[in-house]
């Protein structure tokens, strides 16, 4: 689908917003995760924070090690046991909440979704992951049919916030095309770590290719961009994943303004400036000088030099 389009801001916008990512270990235990990302939602509150975001799958271990039909017992609706209890907290503290969960949409439909909860508690809407992966111990097909409500942003009362979920940080497109609705904020939940057998020799180039992107997201569309992450090792066959932390904030230049630790549990929180976005954009007028007139071809899956004579309209 397209860009779904969101109404206009109403009234005057202060010149700083903050927000706050919640950094967890799991458990197997869904109350017992839940509790700690609702803990974790109260520090970052008493920080300042007006916009909390958690991390993808937070009430569950990282399931899709495996491909097990029982896990699908762990997907909830929504509204559900994990949107419920964020809005009657979000009310409570007056902070907008992001939180990530595997959604039951019907029977035998599941999605990796979003769901952005104002500080009234009001269910501003849901994203849904676009971008799903099936690679060794993410077997994300077998459980998540992609999202269908497009690129979406969200006016919470503290800011313009758009919400994309782990794989999809790899892709500018779906950065673009949220920042385009006027995002301020680009938020990516993710659950994202090494192979055991791979930490030596790749880690680094893993971990740093995974920062240097989602910084680049920011720079070319002038935006904050927020990565939460998940943090420790958890087995489900075949050696278990070590989830890297390091969750972090950076401004519109791509600097990192703040960052977690790759070790434990932590809450990060982080001012935004308003101004910043605006010098940023003044002074690298990306958007202003986008040539949309060449852009068509990009609706293509590849552009083979051999098959410049087929009909371009053809994918």
């Amino acid at each position: 689908m397209g860009a779904a389009a969101s109404p206009a801001r109403s009234g005057p916008a202060s010149e700083r917003f903050s927000v706050g990512l919640v950094q967890m270990r799991c458990g197997r235990d869904p109350e017992r995760n839940r509790a700690a990302a609702l803990d974790g939602i109260r520090a970052a509150a008493g920080r300042g924070a007006e916009v909390v975001c958690l991390q993808e799958l937070f009430a569950s271990p990282y399931f899709c090690q495996s491909e097990d039909a029982r896990r699908f017992d762990l997907a909830e609706a929504i509204p559900g046991p994990s949107t419920e209890r964020c809005a009657a907290l979000a009310r409570e503290l007056g902070v907008a909440i992001v939180a990530p969960v595997f959604e039951r949409r019907a029977a035998g439909l599941y999605h990796n979704t979003a769901a952005v909860i104002d500080a009234t508690g009001e269910l501003l809407g849901l994203y849904r992951k676009l971008h799903v992966p099936d690679d060794p111990q993410y077997y994300e097909k077998f459980y998540f049919a992609p999202g269908d409500l497009g690129y979406r942003v969200f006016d919470t009362r503290a800011a313009r916030i758009g919400v994309l979920i782990c794989w999809d940080q790899w892709y500018p497109e779906a950065a673009r095309l949220t920042a385009l609705q006027g995002a301020e904020i680009i938020f990516y939940p993710s659950a994202i770590g090494w192979l055991p057998a791979e930490r030596s020799t790749q880690g680094p180039l893993q971990h740093d290719a995974w920062r240097t992107v989602q910084r680049s997201h920011a720079i070319a569309n002038g935006v904050y961009v927020a990565a939460v992450n998940r943090v420790g090792h958890e087995a489900d066959g075949q050696g278990g994943l070590d989830f890297w932390g390091r969750s972090f904030v950076c401004d519109p230049r791509g600097q990192v303004v703040a960052e977690a630790a790759g070790s434990d549990s932590e809450v990060l929180v982080a001012e935004c400036s308003r101004t910043v976005l605006e010098d940023q954009r003044r002074g690298w007028p990306f958007l202003r000088d986008r040539r949309i007139d060449t852009y068509a071809p990009i609706g293509r899956r590849f552009l083979d030099a051999a098959a410049g004579r087929a009909d371009p309209g053809h994918g």
